[in-house]
C-alpha cells in the first residue's frame, strides 16, 4: 500500500468535491439557458401581433447569484402591457379585455422536465 498523508487526503478529497461543484453548476447553468431560450421562443411565436413590436420585445435577462442560475423572461419595450394581456382587464367603460395568456403556457410547457433534467445532472455529476 502506498502512504499517502492525512494532509494529501483531504486536498484531494477537496479537489474532486470543487471539480464535481463547477461541472454541475455549468450544466444547470446550460440547461437553464438552453429551456429560456426555448421559452423566449415560443413566446415570440405566441404572443399577440397586431403590429409585431410586441412580440419583439421579450429578451431574457441572466440573474445568477448565490450559486442559483435564473434566468427572467420580459418585454423590454412594452414591460407594463404583459400581464394585461396575459391576464385581461377591465375595460374603460365596462366590460372586460379577453385575455391572451402567451407567457405562462411557454413557460409550463418548457420549463415541466427542467427539475428532472437537473436531478439527472447532479446524478451523473454534471453530464446530461
Amino acid at each position: 500500500m502506498a502512504d499517502i498523508s492525512l494532509d494529501q487526503l483531504a486536498a484531494e478529497i477537496t479537489r474532486v468535491v470543487r471539480e464535481y461543484t463547477e461541472d454541475v453548476s455549468e450544466a444547470v447553468e446550460k440547461k437553464v439557458g438552453e429551456v429560456a431560450d426555448k421559452v423566449l421562443a415560443e413566446v415570440a411565436v405566441s404572443a399577440p401581433k397586431r403590429t409585431g413590436g410586441y412580440a419583439q420585445g421579450f429578451k431574457v435577462t441572466k440573474q445568477d447569484s448565490g450559486g442559483k442560475a435564473r434566468r427572467v423572461i420580459w418585454n423590454k419595450k412594452d414591460y407594463r402591457r404583459v400581464h394585461l394581456l396575459e391576464f385581461g382587464h377591465a375595460k374603460r367603460n365596462g366590460g372586460r379585455v379577453q385575455a391572451i395568456p402567451h407567457l405562462r403556457p411557454a413557460y409550463d410547457k418548457h420549463a415541466d422536465g427542467l427539475t428532472d433534467d437537473i436531478k439527472r445532472i447532479i446524478q451523473n455529476g454534471g453530464g446530461t
